[in-house]
């Protein structure tokens, strides 16, 4: 048994997909209507990383899209501002050189997003070029096929050159979960992630379908939490992709708090990775349709 298996034997990986499924539907049926309040909308809004990862980006566009972070800042300063502007690593300098906001961090997808299939020679120097130029969070994939494959030893020491690469920003670990389907899978990819540096686990890309669902969101937390248990050491979660309602994201908030308690609704430690939700949140805080983002 080499030590990544025996990283996973201190651990219960083998679960019941049906099983998973009650235990989320129960959580949000006994936590929504707790939680469904402004008050909560505004924590949410406070973990979202306002995302452009589009074909189509280009400086000025980063520019503008950095700018109206800086004016609602100016214009809402009762509200808590987002958590992170994520964008592609080429843009970094850009969010750097326009972004006026001290607690709102530089975050950029790296090391051969979305796909992860390029040289992992590639993928470091792509996300040492990104903290040069200012980002404060490194966004990456797991090579899924290595991960199905059990190739174990080669996703785990990808991740952890990848964490040093990254030096004192934080490194977050995007699993692919429905690329991953059982939630066996996706415990393990948790486990053998955090082992490797993870400072977050994250569920999906966006690029792929499916995407962020309630049932790896509870698995993911469930391995931070016997991982904190063993351990005391704090990690975060991300959910991320398809996520646009306000419903949606009560739902991961109702998950969060319920496996992983208070000490986690932060933005230090929850991330919600959106584009469109930012609005909808906004326009079910202020009681009126809202296209601010």
């Amino acid at each position: 048994m080499n030590k990544y298996e025996k990283t996973l034997a201190q651990y219960v990986t083998e679960l019941d997909d049906a099983t998973v499924q009650m235990a989320v539907e129960k959580i949000v049926r006994e936590n929504y209507e707790k939680y469904n309040n402004v008050e909560v909308y505004k924590q949410l809004f406070n973990c979202i990383d306002l995302t452009t990862l589009r074909s189509e980006d280009h400086t000025e566009s980063v520019a503008r899209f950095t700018k109206r972070v800086n004016d609602f800042e100016n214009e809402h300063g009762d509200m808590p501002n987002v958590a992170a502007l994520c964008v592609y690593p080429n843009y970094a300098a850009t969010v750097r050189m326009n972004l006026e906001v001290s607690d709102v961090n530089i975050a950029c997808v790296s090391g051969g997003f979305p796909s992860s299939q390029t040289f992992s020679e590639v993928k470091v120097a792509e996300t040492m070029l990104a903290v040069k130029d200012g980002a404060d969070e490194i966004d990456i994939v797991i090579n899924v096929g290595d991960m199905l494959a059990g190739n174990y030893e080669e996703v785990c020491d990808e991740i952890a050159e990848l964490k040093s690469a990254c030096g004192d920003a934080h490194l977050k670990v995007i699993l692919e979960t429905g690329a991953l389907k059982t939630a066996s899978m996706i415990k393990k990819a948790s486990l053998l992630a955090i082992y490797s540096g993870a400072d977050f686990i994250k569920t999906s890309t966006g690029k792929q379908e499916p995407a962020a669902t309630l049932e790896a969101a509870y698995v993911m937390c469930q391995a931070i939490k016997e991982y904190y248990d063993k351990t005391g050491t704090m990690i975060g979660f991300k959910p991320a992709g398809g996520i646009s309602t306000t419903a949606d994201a009560v739902k991961y908030y109702c998950v969060v708090a319920a496996v992983l308690g208070e000490d986690w609704l932060t933005n230090r430690y929850f991330r919600i990775g959106a584009s469109r939700l930012a609005n909808n949140l906004l326009s079910d805080i202020w009681g009126e349709e809202v296209k601010y983002f």
